[in-house]
């Protein structure tokens, strides 16, 4: 039965079941059992025939799992690239962005605060939210958010577009609700996106990872048509090995995983050249060498204490690889970076995010608790490990993490003041 789900799941929506981990699909359906009092097979031959129900089968499946401001980094860089896109559009024309999958809104609505506080106007913009989850829209469409959707301390944007109600949410005001178009609408079927005119920026972020490598390629291929030739696409960071092996090129701005073509042409109508033939890179899944993935961590006293300066370069080459989608390289920069300067909280975060993005669970989250075992505030490291805990089924452990990041936000707020 299980099986079947899965393979239903992958026609339907492209997910690779195996990203989710081995008892989100049995608690999906043990969720849709109990709804419509069915057995297994009078639930398959439901299932297998009735639109309605597999919808609420991917909603039972579909975990969202987001916050406003994910990699802030990125809305910097999407305030200054927007500025630029901006002078070279005719005066007038508003700038067209994209966000999917938009989940519970979180993310348009981010990207309509940072271009808002840039200094657009809300006519100006024009951003079109799409996501396969229906309840997810509607949550989205009302635009009343709970706690968990404000994480870490840089919280004043709440204070500037929300409204506190009584009952302790908080209500995004009207003018960003304007500025946000909701469709329900799947990315890898072509007539949700083909009639549609292209866009300046695009977000697509922790989408891929859910897709075996020929979804992940259709998928690109459907973002790239929509994308102008000058445009940007954001992607999530356990996704830009898979960008830069299709020909894109990460922009240098560390944490922000914006791609842009390799070789943009002046005018939005011309398509960029095929690039030189290139020695293929690895696949994105290829596991590490057993010495980068599996290295134990020395004891501190056995290596020699590093100058400050030698490991703040050491670990700006790994997040320069990372960033660039060069992954093979920047798990050998970690390796290295371990046997010359010893461990560091912000060393064991940039491996278990490039295990992360190999599909290498197991090993992210090794990596991630080690950070985290050095550096038990490191914001990050607790971000990711609770993104990749929720993904994979374990929401308590999620949550618990996603607690801590909520109350150190809080702290650091209080000892500011």
């Amino acid at each position: 039965m299980i099986a079947r789900l899965e393979q239903l799941l992958k026609t339907l929506i492209g997910l690779d079941a195996r990203t989710l981990g081995q008892g989100a699909i049995e608690r999906a359906l043990r969720q849709r059992l109990a709804a419509c009092a069915l057995d297994e097979e009078a639930y398959w031959a439901l299932a297998s025939a009735s639109p309605a129900e597999q919808r609420a089968l991917i909603e039972a499946v579909v975990v969202p799992e987001t916050w406003f401001f994910r990699y802030p980094e990125s809305f910097v860089l999407l305030a200054t690239q927007a500025r630029a896109l901006q002078g070279r559009r005719p005066a007038g024309q508003p700038l067209r962005l994209l966000s999917l999958p938009c989940s519970t809104g979180e993310e348009p609505y981010s990207i309509a605060m940072a271009l808002l506080d840039a200094g657009f106007a809300p006519h100006g913009v024009h951003i079109d939210a799409l996501d396969i989850s229906q309840r997810a829209l509607d949550h989205a469409a009302r635009g009343r958010y709970s706690g968990n959707a404000f994480r870490g301390d840089a919280l004043d944007f709440r204070e500037r577009h929300f409204q506190r109600e009584a009952d302790g949410t908080h209500r995004i005001h009207e003018r960003l609700r304007g500025m946000v178009n909701w469709q329900a609408g799947n990315l890898l079927d072509a007539a949700v996106l083909s009639a549609r005119a292209p866009y300046d920026l695009v977000f697509c972020r922790n989408l891929l990872i859910y897709f075996d490598r020929p979804t992940q390629l259709q998928a690109l291929a459907q973002l790239e048509r929509v994308l102008l030739a000058d445009g940007l696409l954001f992607v999530g960071p356990a996704e830009a090995g898979l960008l830069t092996q299709r020909g894109l090129q990460a922009l240098d701005t560390a944490h922000s995983f914006a791609f842009r073509r390799r070789a943009a042409p002046q005018t939005p109508a011309a398509r960029p050249s095929a690039a030189p033939a290139t020695p293929r890179p690895a696949p994105l899944r290829t596991p590490p060498p057993a010495a980068a993935a599996m290295r134990p961590v020395p004891p501190p006293q056995a290596t020699p204490p590093a100058a400050p300066a030698d490991t703040a370069t050491g670990l700006a080459r790994i997040a320069a690889l990372a960033n660039a989608g060069r992954h093979t390289e920047a798990l050998s920069a970690c390796a290295e970076q371990l046997d010359r300067h010893g461990p560091s909280a912000e060393l064991y975060f940039w491996w278990g995010l490039l295990c992360d993005g190999a599909g290498q669970t197991d090993a992210a989250q090794r990596h991630y608790r080690k950070a985290l075992y050095l550096e038990p505030h490191h914001a990050q490291a607790l971000a990711h490990l609770a993104a990749l805990l929720a993904a994979h089924g374990d929401r308590s452990g999620a949550a618990r993490l996603q607690q801590r990041l909520k109350q150190q936000g809080t702290h650091d707020v209080g000892s500011k003041s």
